[in-house]
């Protein structure tokens, strides 16, 4: 735990929920309006990382999913199309089958969404999703350990993980509605991008509180401090409730003002979505749209 404690005493990890809140509407009110537009909204649809995680998931609906983003351009010429595909491990394979469009293919993984089981099962499973033809990994970050204080034992799960990715984007959701207040997201972030993370991603979409204004705040924070110390990039993915348009302007929003232009791609932001792009579409055509 001392490690750590060192690590974390190297940034300023003593924000407050106030202080978040606080800020997050200093940077809304003033720029929101200003990002919310057409050309953005087809930024935040090209972001997406177009979800399916239900319990009734079928070969069926994860095919048709991928079918429609193969014929996407044919019927949305001026919009860019999705980043990538997103679903449980087993569907993993049946999507690569369907896929033609050239997007990620990323399968949660490592015992998602409560990250509740033996280290061993997670580096299998991942490896297996990877085998199956996952391009990008989500995994949970072991939230109880965190709030106990093993942060030796996070991290050592999070670097096994890290390393069965190889070259595999690893994303790591911190859960951060389970993570009780500012301060421990911060440090989750820092621990997260300490073991390797690709991203690191708010939420499962599992529980009651999801992506908020103030984890994308608190994260983006976190990412821009790393990587003035580190000159390591590492991206952000809000995932979990974000459905409107609304709501994905506001993230979009405080990244851009957060992290800059350089952080405006899908690369380096996802959304992890089911709902927000067909909303993205009816507000981009300016007519309901269910597409996807």
């Amino acid at each position: 735990m001392e490690k750590f404690e060192e690590l974390f005493a190297q940034y300023d990890c003593s924000c407050t929920n106030e202080q978040v809140s606080a800020a997050v509407k200093e940077i809304l009110d003033a720029h929101f309006e200003e990002n919310n537009n057409v050309e953005v909204w087809k930024q935040c649809l090209h972001q997406i990382d177009l979800t399916t995680l239900s319990v009734d998931d079928t070969v069926q609906r994860v095919q048709r999913m991928a079918t429609a983003v193969n014929e996407f351009p044919g019927h949305f010429p001026d919009v860019p199309n999705v980043a990538a595909i997103c679903v449980y491990p087993a569907m993993v394979a049946s999507v690569r089958e369907a896929l033609k469009a050239d997007i990620g293919i990323a399968a949660v993984s490592a015992g998602f969404p409560a990250s509740q089981t033996f280290l061993e099962v997670k580096v299998a499973e991942t490896l297996l999703a990877i085998q199956a033809g996952a391009t990008e990994i989500d995994v949970v970050l072991s939230v109880g350990k965190f709030l106990e204080g093993r942060y030796q034992e996070v991290y050592d799960e999070l670097t096994e993980l890290r390393e069965a990715c190889k070259n595999v984007y690893l994303k790591v959701i911190l859960e951060t509605g389970a993570l009780q207040n500012a301060e421990n997201i911060y440090k989750a972030s820092i621990l997260a991008m300490q073991a390797g993370a690709d991203f690191i991603k708010t939420s499962t979409g599992k529980i009651a509180v999801n992506a908020t204004p103030e984890a994308t705040y608190i994260m983006c924070r976190a990412i821009k401090d790393w990587y003035a110390k580190t000159g390591i990039k590492v991206n952000y993915k809000p995932a979990g409730g974000v459905s409107t348009t609304e709501d994905a302007v506001k993230h979009y929003t405080l990244v851009k003002e957060i992290l800059g232009s350089e952080w405006l791609n899908n690369e380096s932001f996802r959304f992890g979505a089911s709902r927000l792009a067909n909303n993205l579409l009816t507000s981009i055509t300016g007519k309901e749209i269910k597409y996807f």
